[in-house]
């Protein structure tokens, strides 16, 4: 608020006042439309096909367009925290959100594999240039890993949208997973700072969480190791070396959960909900590491522990938090939400363990917790988006 002129903020439209206004709504209404839409595709009701056709848009838009949409907003409105410097808003705001928008519907529309690429690929770099310029003008260089993430996450997707163009499976997949590990190194860095906060502040407790510097160190490398191994086409089959590597995140992550606990957090709903999607990202890990061994028989559930589990889960619980504390409301979510979290976390469930047992009604299950969790954040929250922060300060 000190770092911004508050005539022209308050000119601006609220919707675009800061970069989670926009990025949290569209990325969870996308959210909440997209499982569906894959559903229906998968019954053969959809009645067209999507660039490079259904699976290939799913299993990319997962990643690229809803999980990178939230990041997008989340940094893009940390960034000012960080730097005292004013965050991007008004109409730069909203081009970049429009050219987010037009990816996802060049995508649909069936938009031909070079024009699209180079559609796919704006976004993510003017994200990461966004956020190097602020970093680097102040030489923050504790967030300087926050870049090198975003710029990795740029080009996993130029990796992806290069297999769309050669109409090559194989490469586009590599792309994807390397983009979900990725994903997974974001949700440590930043669950690693803001979940230990969040509960000190939420449980009312004195002293902080001491981190453990080299364990943070090695997780935050650890999970791009993963991604560019899953690049370079190494992880597409089981090898005792990466079972071993996603054994020590997985135990990594717990250690750092296990440190994190007290009682009182299971009381507060915006706790317990950004702890148990936390603790999917360390399932995900223990179940490719077990994949790897040759224990299970697919890495799937593993990759669904991740995607749907820590990134929805984490995602569902971060954006009810700071959207709350962003318009400057209390941190007391709507009562649906807690429905919200449930249902997440029943849909993860849903996903990872019936699958084997109930195939077709299991994956609609877990669509459609998934679905109503997404909405019902879109309802409660999009009024308060899209108005003025309730404490009448700017942003």
């Amino acid at each position: 608020m000190q770092v911004i002129d508050r005539r022209k903020a308050m000119s601006i439209p609220p919707l675009l006042r800061l970069g989670f206004r926009p990025f949290f709504l569209a990325g969870a209404l996308f959210a909440a439309i997209a499982v569906p839409l894959w559903i229906l595709a998968l019954q053969g009701v959809t009645g067209w096909q999507p660039s490079g056709g259904w699976l290939a848009w799913h299993r990319h838009e997962l990643v690229f367009g809803f999980g990178l949409a939230i990041i997008a907003g989340f940094l893009l409105t940390a960034v000012q925290t960080w730097t005292g410097l004013p965050g991007l808003s008004g109409k730069p705001l909203a081009a970049l959100a429009l050219l987010w928008l037009g990816a996802r519907a060049g995508w649909l529309a069936g938009t031909p594999a070079l024009p699209l690429l180079v559609l796919e690929l704006i976004f993510p770099v003017v994200v990461a240039l966004v956020m190097a310029r602020m970093l680097f003008a102040v030489r923050q260089k504790k967030n300087y890993p926050v870049v090198a993430v975003l710029i990795l996450l740029a080009l996993a997707d130029g990796l992806s949208m290069l297999g769309l163009l050669r109409g090559d499976d194989g490469l586009q997949r590599q792309g994807v997973l390397a983009g979900v590990w990725l994903i997974a190194a974001m949700l440590g860095l930043i669950g690693g700072r803001v979940i230990p906060f969040f509960t000190q502040r939420g449980v009312g407790r004195v002293e902080a969480f001491a981190p453990i510097v080299w364990l943070d160190r090695a997780l935050l490398i650890g999970a791009p190791l993963v991604a560019i191994l899953y690049a370079a086409g190494l992880g597409l089959t089981a090898s005792l070396p990466v079972g071993v590597l996603f054994a020590l995140l997985g135990i990594g992550h717990l250690v750092r959960l296990a440190r994190w606990q007290d009682k009182r957090l299971w009381r507060v709903p915006l706790l317990w909900s950004l702890h148990l999607a936390y603790a999917w990202l360390a399932v995900a890990c223990l179940g490719m590491a077990a994949w790897n061994f040759g224990w299970v028989a697919s890495p799937s559930p593993a990759t669904h522990a991740l995607n749907v589990g820590a990134m929805g889960g984490l995602i569902l619980a971060m954006i009810a938090r700071v959207s709350l504390g962003h318009t400057g409301r209390p941190l007391q979510p709507p009562r649906a939400m807690i429905a919200a979290f449930i249902l997440l976390q029943l849909g993860t469930l849903a996903r990872v363990l019936l699958v084997e047992f109930w195939p077709v009604g299991s994956l609609h299950l877990a669509a459609t917790c998934w679905a109503i969790a997404f909405g019902l954040f879109v309802i409660f929250y999009a009024p308060m988006l899209c108005r003025t922060r309730a404490d009448g300060h700017p942003g």
